[in-house]
């Protein structure tokens, strides 16, 4: 047996911890040498016995036939990290099992958004710019227009891994949770306890909405005007999924249209936003720099689920996170 880790060094020791690496370098046969693609392809004959590759944030694409001849011994890839939709998919296609770290990824995804939802009930973002500019009396007034956590309306769009755990999380606070996701199954939406309904649904009931679609073509531009122009007085827009599903200049028309609204935006398209757009001027945006997912100690609950998934795989057991083809179809 004997693996490598392929991508960006520095991400590789950021991700995984002194502990991590020690036990797969014992258990695993990897050396801490981490190998770019530049690297494999200069000398493609030195990794014919390589049997598990493992990776994080910055994993090249290989094309099946780069698979197939340097990496014919190839069994299992651990992407220590969330979406693999860049690299996974020739590797499938190979016979290589992937393995994604996409939930230990959105543990800190669904924490940040809870805490955002709950504080955007609370009128928190509009009521703390108006009290910072001194007028307290503004922004009481202000915040007489939210009601509250108790009994608001949550939409969620997207119950993928991250609003699965969205959802869950929110179970301990009195709220109405919506959801939007074709391929939500009935009875799971039941087990649950959401309500499936439809974007212009979402849009026209909620006071707070966040997005947790899948990134792949067909959500590109999901999210526009049409929606935006729904929403309740009040109501407050967080996006942690991605920037491309949402046309932004339908976004910003409705912001300026709208000062009651508020946009929390962790990402953008292009990220960051270009020099000049209106989302650094417009006081009812919150820019956050793409800070949602895992970071600091969070990153290395990574690569340890990715060290037990190796186990569990070469102990015949049942693994937790193998991604397959037709998941990359609903997968962010």
């Amino acid at each position: 047996m004997r693996s490598i880790f392929v991508g960006d060094a520095g991400n590789m020791d950021y991700v995984y911890a002194s502990e991590t690496k020690a036990a797969l370098c014992a258990e695993a046969g990897l050396t801490e040498k981490v190998y770019s693609k530049e690297e494999i392809l200069s000398t493609p004959n030195a990794f014919g016995d390589v049997t598990y590759i493992f990776s994080t944030w910055g994993m090249p694409r290989f094309e099946e036939e780069e698979i197939k001849r340097i990496f014919p011994a190839l069994k299992c890839v651990f992407y220590g990290a969330g979406s693999v939709q860049g690299f996974a998919a020739p590797f499938l296609n190979c016979g290589v099992k992937v393995f994604s770290a996409w939930a230990a990824n959105g543990v800190p995804v669904a924490e940040y958004t809870v805490a955002q939802i709950i504080l955007a009930n609370k009128g928190f973002f509009s009521s703390s710019r108006i009290a910072k500019s001194g007028n307290r009396e503004a922004a009481w007034e202000n915040y007489r227009h939210y009601r509250g956590n108790y009994g608001a309306k949550v939409g969620i769009i997207g119950a993928g891994v991250i609003g699965k755990m969205v959802i869950k999380k929110l179970k301990e606070y009195r709220l109405e949770v919506m959801v939007f996701d074709p391929f939500l199954p009935d009875e799971k939406a039941e087990e649950l306890g959401v309500e499936k309904v439809s974007l212009e649904r979402i849009f026209s009931e909620c006071n707070v909405i966040t997005n947790h679609l899948a990134n792949n073509s067909q959500t590109v531009g999901m999210l526009n005007d049409r929606l935006f122009e729904r929403m309740v007085p009040y109501a407050i827009f967080i996006n942690t999924g991605r920037g491309a599903q949402v046309v932004e200049e339908d976004l910003i028309a409705v912001l300026k249209a709208r000062p009651d609204l508020t946009a929390v935006l962790d990402v953008t398209w292009p990220e960051p936003p270009v020099e000049g757009s209106a989302f650094y001027m417009l006081e009812n945006c919150v820019l956050t720099p793409h800070i949602a997912g895992s970071h600091g100690d969070e990153v290395h609950r990574m690569s340890e689920y990715m060290l037990n998934e190796f186990r569990l795989y070469t102990a015949g057991e049942k693994t937790n996170y193998e991604v397959t083809l037709k998941m990359l179809e609903t997968m962010a």
